[in-house]
């Protein structure tokens, strides 16, 4: 192990050896000498990969990259995956590198030999490196390489044919167009019905490159008959791909095709039979209904005649053909599909306007929030300014703002403890106003919950709603409740008190903390709890320094301290004697305390 880690620290340290022999050195000894050792453990080879990837300057610049070839390209032939794939890493920046004459003399050389090795490992690295060098060479020698990838597509083994599924999109952005229609779409077709799923999943990416390098005619003859069977595929894991990037697709092939394509195998996508499908698609719901008709919404349209038209064709597909499926899934047996659907639905409220959503979409969002599943709920109640913007807040508050208040009141702690932590997001989606008039009590009454993790949540709440609101709200709408609790039977109570002001005291600021929550913790120290009592120092040497700079500091909190500091409770003498001494630790505190 020791040895292992001496040759990385070496290998690390490349660049200053390469610097102490100098360029010429470097090119004739030691690239040489380390393609020659390349036999090692794999973090080592992984390491040298990344090394050369970087190491264009140590051996004389540009018109020297090629010398590098050698080492990397017998690092892609490896049989570790991370030791290859950071060897192309490399190999494709340095490619750039290269010029023209270098490029076809030596990286095409090191391409057509990986790309007809006699192990799999290095066809598949092959696969990563034709986009680099293509477009900068010759004519027949572009030829030539696009007949190497054709091979590689149709390789015997899976992983080779597996890389270059995936590399085909990226292939196809740099040949010339007729390139793109006579070779490499065959080759797609065949990948996208290749008889390993492994295979077919990697041609849908493949797929939204090429279509959007297409005319909406040639998309149509061309991509779309293999789309479709890939929408229909046996494998679930294929046609998981396909809704997992179906608005790549949508905008690839235009509105017109998914208008008659897409929108028909969407509605499949969403029925189907797998979860993992329906999540997928259901994750794609909103954007998918906003892209139907991009021009229109951006306003491109507004002085086209045919753009009402249009705008009452998507309006018609949505209601028709996308919402009657979105209310089934509503009501789905998978918990993940109906979380994937809460978290985008309400984002359908600006698509369809204020009386569509009052009419469909706001029962969907009720049902929701009654859901057995927390995540279906909160991602309902996280997006809810979608609506707000859409219907109002008067509306929102008669429809959504109950259901909300139950869920607050759960008989389950977890479910309190979920809308609780939700409860800054929705005051800044409704306002304060609203917040004061139907909120406020709410965050109140959990500051007496039974189970501890509610009530030390609802401190924190108070301090995220007060960074929001600002103190002078916490000073008229919170610190009047929360000082009540200091005078409460149940001492559980009286330690809440004493929790929120250690969270508000920092928000609030030095003047309000000493003029409205200082006075009550001092009073608190001859509370007949000791638990009260030790934690009035601890709260104490938390706004200690917050409030160093007033009088009140001086004449009031040190001699409260002195007085727990002399206490009957073991525990109460040691937190007054800590708090005594981080307060007088404090550089700006303007006296000094003494233990």
């Amino acid at each position: 192990m020791k040895t292992l880690q001496l040759r990385l620290n070496s290998i690390k340290k490349l660049s200053t050896i390469a610097l102490a022999l100098g360029v010429e050195r470097t090119r004739v000894e030691l690239i040489p000498f380390l393609t020659e050792t390349i036999y090692d453990e794999d973090e080592v080879l992984l390491a040298l990969a990344e090394q050369l990837g970087n190491f264009t300057n140590y051996v004389g610049g540009p018109d020297f990259a090629y010398t590098l070839l050698p080492p990397l390209e017998s690092l892609a032939t490896v049989e570790e995956t991370v030791v290859r794939d950071k060897a192309v890493e490399s190999l494709r920046q340095i490619a750039v590198l290269h010029s023209p004459t270098d490029l076809e003399n030596h990286f095409v050389s090191l391409v057509i030999r990986l790309a007809s090795g006699d192990w799999f490992t290095s066809r598949t690295s092959a696969c990563g490196l034709f986009s680099v060098c293509y477009s900068r060479v010759n004519p027949m020698i572009k030829s030539e390489l696009r007949n190497f990838f054709r091979n590689l597509c149709q390789d015997d083994t899976p992983m080779v044919r597996r890389a270059a599924a995936g590399k085909l999109g990226e292939f196809a952005k740099v040949v010339e167009l007729d390139s793109l229609k006579n070779d490499l779409i065959p080759m797609f077709s065949s990948l996208a019905q290749d008889e390993q799923d492994s295979v077919r999943l990697l041609a849908i990416e493949a797929c939204v490159s090429i279509a959007s390098l297409l005319t909406h005619e040639d998309v149509n003859d061309l991509v779309m008959p293999t789309l479709r069977l890939c929408t229909s595929d046996s494998s679930w894991r294929v046609r998981y791909m396909v809704a997992d990037k179906f608005t790549e697709l949508q905008k690839a092939v235009g509105p017109e095709i998914t208008r008659i394509d897409l929108v028909p195998t969407f509605q499949s996508l969403l029925r189907d039979t797998e979860a993992e499908v329906r999540a997928a698609a259901a994750n794609k719901v909103c954007d998918f209904c906003r892209n139907l008709c991009p021009p229109v919404a951006s306003g491109a349209l507004l002085n086209d005649p045919n753009a009402a038209q249009t705008s009452n064709a998507v309006d018609s597909i949505i209601m028709t053909s996308i919402l009657p499926v979105v209310k089934g899934l509503v009501a789905d047996t998978n918990q993940h599909v109906k979380s994937a659907l809460a978290s985008v639905i309400m984002g359908l409220s600006p698509i369809l306007g204020k009386q569509r959503t009052l009419d469909h979409l706001l029962p969907l969002f009720l049902t929701q929030l009654k859901d057995e599943c927390p995540e279906v709920r909160l991602n309902i109640i996280s997006n809810l300014d979608c609506v707000n913007e859409v219907i109002g807040i008067q509306r929102l508050s008669e429809t959504l703002l109950p259901a909300i208040v139950e869920l607050a009141e759960d008989p389950k702690w977890r479910v309190r403890l979920a809308i609780i932590e939700y409860m800054p997001l929705l005051a800044s989606q409704l306002g304060v106003q609203f917040f004061d008039d139907k909120l406020n009590s709410l965050c109140m009454t959990w500051l007496t919950d039974h189970v501890y993790a509610i009530r030390e949540a609802a401190t924190l709440n108070l301090k995220k709603l007060v960074e929001k609101f600002g103190a002078e709200w916490a000073q008229t709408s919170v610190i009047p409740k929360v000082i009540v609790m200091a005078r409460d039977p149940n001492y559980l109570h009286r330690m809440t008190f004493l929790f929120c002001i250690n969270e508000l005291a920092e928000v609030c600021g030095p003047e309000i903390t000493a003029k409205t929550m200082l006075p009550t913790v001092l009073s608190m120290a001859s509370d007949s709890v000791a638990n009260v009592r030790f934690n009035v120092a601890k709260t104490l040497q938390k706004i200690g320094p917050i409030v160093a700079q007033s009088a009140a500091v001086k004449s009031q909190i040190k001699p409260v301290l002195d007085k727990l500091n002399t206490d009957t409770d073991v525990d109460v003498k040691y937190f007054a004697a800590e708090a005594m001494s981080i307060i007088a630790s404090c550089a700006f505190f303007p006296f000094p305390l003494g233990i």
